[in-house]
């Protein structure tokens, strides 16, 4: 039987006349033809942004941050609760520990509080005096201390930091009854705040092991569900192991349970004294592709700065990296401060362990420094106060006052470290289809995410082998970069017969930020000899009409507008936003490699000089007054 349709004029009007689903009776009644429909009546429409699948918003957040409920913060003098912590992140103005009205430029998108799974909510008990904790002489001895003076409780707070890195916290603290309180409390708190699509508030805690020795191995354990599956199991603790194996087969044993899901994220490997990224198991054992696939399985991202200072790289690694030289460096020992032995240095740093990620994969046939990168800041205070202009410091007693800058910060009997050597820093950067757990977690687990030191500048990188220099001009390169690419944490496999691999990257300024300064492309790999190499490319710059790149191919300083004295710069040099396509162009396709864009601001001032400006102090001459501000996207690997 033959069927009769009706014209394109006359179906023009019936669209115009009729709603959807009486369209549709219509077509499986048989009279209007389904593809003459698609073409005068198509989805989405108009609206270039209806239907879109990728993410299309960086948001901006905080995986690592203390409260009052963390042993060594509340015996600091933190005072500020979970729920506080919450409410600044969201935009809250509060009191800080300090007694000090505090409050961020901007919100946050989200937060995860994550507080040491070890004693977690104790220490109010033992400020109280808890019968059960006087009980024990050397928790009785750091209560006394805690009521002495603040200078004696913070050498308890010393002694209690190296009782936990040493393994010899009092067992008293660590009270199964308790610990189960506080974490279904912790979880109402984070319930209470969590708000679909405004504000993402994660459950999570901080896993503190210090490998027997104040050795830095520690992770943070960020839940993708509620507190219906969180609640069903308290968190794992360095009590029962600090081999970060058994955290896993930890998390593989609650998801299991609950049908949740979590990831860990490593942090600060520049105080682990050579042990975060080393090449044998924690036991000393030789690495396996099964142990490096549990490894990749649980640990995606990396934390590549905070206030103890970056661990991107370091200037005996890359003696070429102008930009590592001298920035934010704390490498003289572990938490304990046991000073660094020749060969530790090159297993703490996130560009070598991407290198050496490569060489291991070719020999046991897995990667298990696969890693994307994160921010936090690793504050004990409660406050999220990591801009250089409103910087609250790591612990309460470096909350802002004229003498911070030159106090002890961390003391271990002659080993300092002062108060100036504390780094603001730093947030990460989420492209997630919306803001809520679900989506933020997913975007995590895919490493589509990048660290920043501070600034909220927005920035893309895809990686893909068919980039043009006109993909650079869009004003919608993600458009372009997910139709030819992969994003920022993406895999890039055999590269098509004469082609290299192509890389689109745009960066845009944070609005109350520095000018950006230029975009470099960071490039890791194995040689055929099997040895790592790294080399560093200028992909582009601000101020391109001014500067060329001379005869090493390194494009020249930006320069300076910052006056120190007045703790200011102006915006008169670098550019508002760069983008650009580079193609590598010393590609061997038969090699292995990993790339990551490394995103410059232009010279501002470092917190060290807002404070000699506010409180009208001179500061030593050796104390760096100047940062230069940067982002870290997440890496791109190639195999061959």
């Amino acid at each position: 039987m033959f069927r009769t349709f009706v014209s394109a004029a006359s179906l023009l009007t019936i669209l115009v006349a009729t709603s959807a689903p009486a369209q549709e009776s219509l077509m499986d009644a048989g009279e209007i033809d389904p593809a003459t429909v698609a073409k005068f009546y198509k989805k989405p429409g108009y609206s270039p942004y209806a239907g879109r699948n990728f993410p299309t918003r960086v948001f901006f957040g905080d995986q690592h941050l203390h409260t009052a409920w963390s042993v060594d913060a509340g015996m600091s003098g933190a005072t500020l609760t979970p729920e506080d912590a919450v409410r600044f992140a969201r935009g809250e103005e509060v009191t800080s520990n300090t007694g000090q009205p505090v409050r961020l430029s901007r919100p946050l998108d989200w937060i995860a509080v994550t507080d040491h799974s070890d004693g977690m909510g104790v220490i109010s008990e033992l400020k109280g005096g808890n019968p059960q904790l006087m009980a024990d002489p050397v928790l009785k001895r750091w209560h006394d201390m805690m009521q002495q003076s603040p200078d004696a409780a913070a050498a308890a707070t010393m002694e209690l930091i190296k009782a936990q890195s040493n393994k010899q916290l009092p067992p008293a603290i660590m009270d199964p009854k308790f610990a189960n309180s506080v974490w279904q409390k912790n979880n109402q708190i984070m319930e209470k705040y969590n708000d679909p699509g405004r504000f993402t508030a994660f459950i999570a805690y901080e896993w503190t092991s210090n490998a027997g020795g104040g050795n830095n191995l520690h992770r943070n354990v960020i839940y993708r569900d509620g507190s219906d599956k969180a609640a069903q199991m308290i968190p794992y603790t360095t009590f029962e192991s600090e081999n970060p194996e058994d955290l896993w087969r930890w998390m593989a044993n609650w998801e299991q349970k609950t049908g949740g899901s979590l990831l860990a994220i490593p942090h600060n490997g520049n105080l682990s004294n050579g042990r975060m990224f080393e090449l044998t198991t924690f036991t000393g054992g030789p690495l396996t592709k099964e142990w490096a696939d549990e490894r990749r399985r649980w640990e995606v991202l990396f934390e590549l700065i905070q206030t103890k200072g970056q661990s991107e790289s370091h200037p005996s690694l890359s003696p070429t990296d102008e930009f590592t030289a001298g920035y934010e460096l704390w490498d003289r020992g572990n938490l304990n401060l046991v000073p660094k032995q020749p060969g530790m240095i090159q297993y703490e740093y996130a560009r070598e362990a991407l290198k050496n990620g490569l060489k291991i994969e070719q020999e046991i046939g897995s990667n298990p420094f696969k890693y994307g990168f994160a921010s936090g800041s690793d504050a004990h205070t409660g406050l999220t106060a990591m801009e250089e202009d409103n910087y609250f410091c790591k612990f309460v007693s470096c909350e802002p006052r004229p003498e911070r800058w030159s106090e002890d910060a961390m003391k271990f009997g002659d080993r300092v470290v002062k108060g100036w050597e504390v780094t603001a820093a730093g947030y990460t950067g989420v492209w997630a289809s919306e803001n809520t757990r679900e989506a933020l977690w997913d975007a995590m687990k895919r490493k589509e995410t990048y660290s920043t030191s501070g600034p909220r500048m927005i920035v893309r990188f895809f990686g893909g082998f068919d980039f043009v220099p006109a993909d650079a001009t869009s004003r919608t390169p993600a458009e372009t970069g997910y139709a030819k690419g992969v994003p920022m944490g993406g895999d890039l496999k055999g590269a098509p017969a004469g082609k290299a691999p192509t890389f689109l990257m745009a960066a845009l300024k944070d609005p109350l930020g520095g000018n950006l300064d230029r975009i470099q492309i960071i490039k890791g790999w194995v040689d055929r000899d099997g040895k790592t190499q790294e080399k560093i490319f200028d992909a582009v710059w601000g101020d391109a009409d001014r500067r060329k790149p001379g005869s090493d191919g390194k494009v020249p300083p930006v320069g300076s507008t910052v006056d120190v004295a007045n703790a200011t710069w102006t915006n008169t040099i670098g550019d508002p936003e760069l983008a650009a396509v580079w193609t590598d162009p010393e590609f061997d396709p038969a090699l292995s490699a990993v790339y990551y864009a490394r995103v410059l601001e232009i010279p501002t001032p470092r917190w060290t000089a807002y404070d000699a400006k506010r409180y009208g102090v001179k500061i030593d001459a050796n104390v760096p007054m100047v940062t230069q501000e940067r982002a870290f996207t997440s890496p791109i690997w190639y195999s061959p």
